[in-house]
């Protein structure tokens, strides 16, 4: 059971193996996307068929329409990653072996929809991957197995989420074969350090210049691609969209409000921020091109962002 791109990395995986065998495929139902709302497959749809696997795509997993479904499967065991709805307690009951959910998080920290993103906008150094025995909670199951990676400084959203899926697949490959035999026994999560990560809005991308450069720099990392980092820049007859898609921390630039232009050459542009200020390499206008700071300041100068 699964949607998102992690997970179609999971099935992949999965079906390469040859110790089981794959009964069906379940996705969300297929939704409208981009400027047209072309309605289109799920990345884990997409990647069972290819596969030449059976797909269900109920509008709700808890529907008993479904649950009869899949209890007439008489399934041995389910894995779930990244498959958006919260799955009942009927439906867990209905493996012998139960449900085994990828989580890309060191849980119990970053329960929820977005512990990548997250991750990285907190500043983390650490974070990996738990293979959890779900039950009826959000991500609150007993752990399975886990394993560790290092957040990298260069990291952002895309980069450790392409890691953390390789690193799900394969930890969960490993991890099926004494779930089942019973030589790995699963340990309930410490009520210690639990920590809830939101699902991801577009207003998380926006920029608050009142904000150290470090917490700014995390951001932009953490949203890349999605929603982005984006600010204003001043334009008449209204500011006009600035989107950022890389920048560095500069510790001794020189005081000035935050927001404020505190200098802007082919380097970068530097703006300051509530500690420390941030120097824009690569940024997009609205409607304009993906750019160096220097390419955009041949056409564009400016003296503070919103």
């Amino acid at each position: 059971m699964g949607t998102a791109d992690l997970a179609a990395t999971v099935l992949s995986r999965l079906a390469a193996e040859p110790s089981w065998k794959i009964l069906t495929v379940v996705s969300q139902p297929d939704r409208p996307k981009g400027r047209a709302l072309q309605l289109l497959p799920t990345p884990v749809k997409v990647e069972a068929q290819r596969l030449g696997l059976t797909v269900l795509q109920p509008e709700k997993a808890r529907s008993p329409e479904f649950l009869e479904a899949l209890g007439k499967l008489a399934p041995d065991l389910i894995v779930v990653a990244a498959y958006g709805q919260l799955l009942p307690q009927a439906l867990l009951n209905i493996p012998r072996f139960g449900c085994l959910n990828v989580h890309t998080s060191l849980l119990p920290r970053y329960r929820g929809a977005a512990p990548i993103q997250w991750s990285i906008a907190h500043g983390d150094l650490e974070t990996g991957v738990t293979i959890m025995r779900m039950d009826a909670g959000l991500d609150t199951g007993p752990i399975v197995r886990m394993e560790s990676t290092p957040i990298r400084p260069d990291d952002n959203g895309q980069t450790l989420h392409d890691r953390l899926a390789v690193l799900g697949a394969e930890l969960l490959i490993q991890t099926i074969p004494g779930f089942v035999d019973g030589s790995i026994v699963p340990i309930a999560q410490p009520i210690e350090g639990a920590t809830y990560a939101r699902r991801i809005k577009k207003e998380d991308g926006r920029m608050d210049w009142g904000q150290p450069a470090v917490v700014l720099r995390n951001r932009i990392r953490a949203f890349t691609p999605w929603p982005g980092a984006y600010c204003q820049v001043p334009a008449e007859p209204h500011p006009k969209l600035l989107k950022i898609h890389h920048a560095n921390v500069v510790t001794n630039s020189r005081p000035a409000s935050p927001g404020a232009i505190v200098a802007a050459d082919k380097t970068g542009i530097c703006v300051a921020c509530g500690e420390h200020a941030l120097l824009l390499t690569e940024i997009q206008l609205e409607g304009g091109r993906r750019q160096t700071a220097g390419e955009f300041l041949q056409g564009h100068s400016l003296d503070r962002l919103l």
